[in-house]
């Protein structure tokens, strides 16, 4: 941690030689469910066959662990009015201190927002970026890695393997749906003998810090990176596409949009990227179980013309 680490904004020339597929993920009602959880929706539409408060009371379990963590090791009660897009927002303000021996609770920071909380801020956010690379092993007890794990396995069950399908697809999608991949420090993944890049990124409409935490409780971290989480809490969805494609911007990247809600619906047509419309109705193929990478490569297809990428989901 003495050094701080910048987010590659661009590909190194040998693999610019290949495509480039940019997955860019909804997570609440997408990756996971928490939402439609605590509120019922979830339940009420498999028209009985579902405990509407069951999944209420784990819902509101998984609620208390996001703060929990929040608020005991992210720092959140200290810059939660202070959101940004991504941990890397504030970069250029980070010396690069070694933050080994620093007391965040002894520094000050606080308002007004100049350019010395703006660097305690950085260093804050290095700091959560390099305990999210760490996982929560690092800094968690057994007995709550344990008590998280039986909640997994609870919603899991409850959501019948949403959590757990919706991980194995994510990490087919980093592997390029190949059984082995090359996993590089800036989280782009290159599938072993394949021609294409797969890159995951996360865009919530949740607070950065409180996304990150999720992605740390529900196993999403070893295949979306800290620099690939985005949140659009204070600019919107649109315009955290437009950052991505900026920092991803080159004629071999094709993009496609995994989501929910409306606002990427919007912003996927704006950008006129391909969007796959998560469906939590039972029985549907747009959810989790159900969704298929063939389904993706149609529509990529669709937007970016024919490609070979069928041919890697085989």
């Amino acid at each position: 941690m003495g050094e701080s680490t910048s987010v590659t904004n661009g590909f190194s020339q040998s693999r610019m030689d290949q495509k480039i597929n940019v997955y860019i993920w909804d997570m609440d009602e997408t990756l996971i469910l928490l939402k439609s959880l605590l509120n019922g929706t979830y339940a009420e539409a498999f028209n009985g066959l579902k405990n509407i408060q069951e999944g209420v009371e784990i819902g509101k379990m998984w609620e208390k662990h996001i703060l929990a963590l929040c608020d005991d090791h992210f720092f959140y009660e200290q810059i939660e009015n202070y959101n940004k897009s991504s941990l890397d927002a504030l970069s250029q303000y980070d010396d690069g201190r070694n933050l080994s021996d620093y007391d965040f609770n002894q520094d000050g920071f606080g308002p007004p927002y100049d350019d010395s909380n703006n660097r305690k801020l950085a260093y804050r956010h290095r700091f959560i970026a390099h305990r999210y690379k760490q996982g929560l092993h690092s800094f968690l007890n057994q007995e709550m890695i344990k008590d998280l794990d039986e909640l997994y396995d609870m919603t899991d069950k409850y959501t019948d393997r949403w959590l757990s399908s919706a991980r194995i697809f994510l990490e087919e999608c980093s592997a390029g749906h190949k059984k082995t991949s090359l996993v590089a420090a800036d989280g782009i993944n290159e599938s072993s003998a394949s021609k294409y890049q797969h890159i995951n990124l996360l865009v919530t409409s949740g607070s950065l810090i409180p996304s990150l935490v999720k992605c740390l409780l529900f196993k999403l971290n070893n295949m979306i990176t800290d620099e690939n989480v985005y949140s659009s809490w204070e600019v919107g969805k649109l315009q955290c596409f437009q950052q991505i494609k900026v920092r991803f911007n080159h004629p071999n990247v094709r993009f496609c949009v995994i989501g929910d809600g409306w606002e990427e619906c919007e912003a996927a047509q704006a950008m006129q990227w391909p969007l796959v419309k998560i469906d939590m109705r039972p029985g549907g193929s747009h959810r989790f179980p159900g969704l298929t990478s063939r389904t993706l490569g149609f529509y990529f297809s669709v937007v970016y013309g024919s490609s070979d990428v069928e041919d890697e989901e085989e």
